[in-house]
């Protein structure tokens, strides 16, 4: 049976009712995998060894037990101790600020539809480049990454809030702030140096690369490796309606005509993964500290426009893809709204959402700051609002319970668990965050 004839068949079947655009039947596409590599990524996602401090690994952050993010609006990175929401100041080391967006899931990031990365899209591929990726470092980018995802992966490592930690405690911290990124003695290149000196690491390279000298590119192509590998979520139960016409609950199936029809969800979140990948203002409250320079006293965040200048992108973010939407709270690019119905309901009038946002939903890890400045102050909530570019919508209550239950179904229960799981330990020796 052709594919064209089997999608028509499946639709008839379960007479479907009709909605604005094709669902979305195309297979996503995955790259070939490693075995090797992936296992040795999966150590280097866990291990410590790749913070300044030796205290914070890529998984503080995204942990799988809060979704592959870390369970609060805005976390905290280097100077703090625990998980999630019990994560707490180190007060002997405490942070300068919160991690200014929340971190987003890591679901389906290896499919090759994904080429852009971060909240604002600063890092994407970009075959004008000879790195063929376009990111913050510019000319300076090193060449090599094996993937947009590679070269995202290694930018937390840079940052003084995430990873490098802070002024000159440590020396990767040191060079960080001296402007030593990539090159000799860079900071990419004394966290290679950090792993090429334990013997199982240079034992496991030496699987996957031979017996060259470990690069920084080495370490974050196995990262995006285990990544991909680890967190395929394409068994959901959406997923077997599409690949086989397998029932979903009516409010479900309701949803999914909602969502692809009247409600207009898919005009941004298309496609598979539910995500254009393209970005859009919609007026989300902002909190925490914003995207500023170190030297910049204010605390907004304009998004895309950070990236490109463009008046027409302030306050536009990335598209977030869907996939186990109901298990990766807190939403939105500063995590302001604590549920699934809160996001959903702001979609349908985001301005008026954002001038009665209520902030007793934040979910914050204890820490001493001003988290409200922009909410508070009527002129910056007014430049939020007027680049609003969504048009309000009128659902009923039993509709919006409808979207949340196809929302709910775009679950995949094994790629929340993972496919290797959490080490026991890592080659460093340091703690590994269970």
């Amino acid at each position: 049976m052709s594919r064209a004839l089997y999608k028509a068949c499946v639709v008839t079947l379960i007479a479907a009712p009709a909605w604005a655009g094709p669902l979305p039947y195309e297979e996503p596409v995955f790259p070939d995998v490693n075995g090797a590599q992936v296992e040795l990524g999966q150590l280097l996602f866990y291990d410590p060894i790749l913070s300044g401090s030796k205290t914070v690994s890529c998984a503080t952050c995204h942990h799988p037990r809060f979704g592959t993010g870390d369970g609060v609006s805005l976390g905290l990175g280097d100077g703090a101790k625990g998980l999630g929401p019990d994560r707490a100041v180190d007060p002997a080391n405490a942070p300068e600020q919160r991690i200014p967006r929340n971190a987003p899931p890591l679901f389906n990031l290896g499919a090759t539809e994904f080429t852009v990365f971060f909240h604002d899209g600063r890092l994407e591929e970009d075959a004008a480049r000879a790195s063929g990726i376009r990111t913050p470092l510019g000319a300076e980018m090193e060449m090599g990454f094996a993937s947009a995802l590679s070269a995202q992966s290694m930018f937390p490592v840079l940052s003084a809030d995430e990873m490098a930690g802070h002024y000159a405690e440590n020396d990767v911290a040191q060079a960080v702030r001296q402007g030593l990124l990539t090159g000799p003695d860079g900071a990419w290149d004394i966290l290679s140096k950090r792993v090429a000196d334990i013997p199982e690491y240079r034992t496991r390279f030496d699987a996957v690369i031979g017996p060259e000298q470990i690069s920084f590119t080495d370490i974050s192509d196995a990262i995006a490796a285990f990544v991909d590998f680890e967190w395929r979520g394409v068994a959901s139960p959406f997923d077997l309606y599409l690949r086989n016409g397998t029932p979903m609950e009516d409010s479900a199936m309701r949803g999914m005509d909602l969502f692809y029809g009247a409600a207009n969800c898919a005009s941004c979140h298309a496609g598979r993964f539910q995500t254009d990948h393209d970005f859009h203002a919609i007026a989300m409250p902002q909190i925490g500290p914003g995207k500023a320079a170190r030297f910049e006293s204010h605390a907004r965040d304009t998004g895309r426009m950070r990236v490109t200048g463009r008046a027409e992108d302030a306050y536009a973010f990335r598209t977030p893809p869907l996939r186990n939407i109901a298990q990766t709270a807190p939403y939105g690019h500063t995590g302001a709204y604590a549920t699934l119905e809160g996001i959903v309901r702001h979609h349908l009038d985001p301005v008026a959402s954002l001038r009665s946002y209520d902030p007793a939903q934040v979910v914050m890890p204890g820490f001493d700051a001003d988290d409200l400045r922009i909410m508070s102050d009527p002129a910056e909530v007014d430049a939020i609002a007027a680049a609003n570019s969504l048009v309000p919508i009128d659902l009923s209550d039993d509709q919006v319970a409808d979207i949340i239950a196809f929302l709910e179904v775009l679950t995949d229960p094994q790629s929340l668990r993972g496919a290797l799981g959490i080490p026991a330990t890592v080659p460093s020796g340091l703690p590994v965050d269970q």
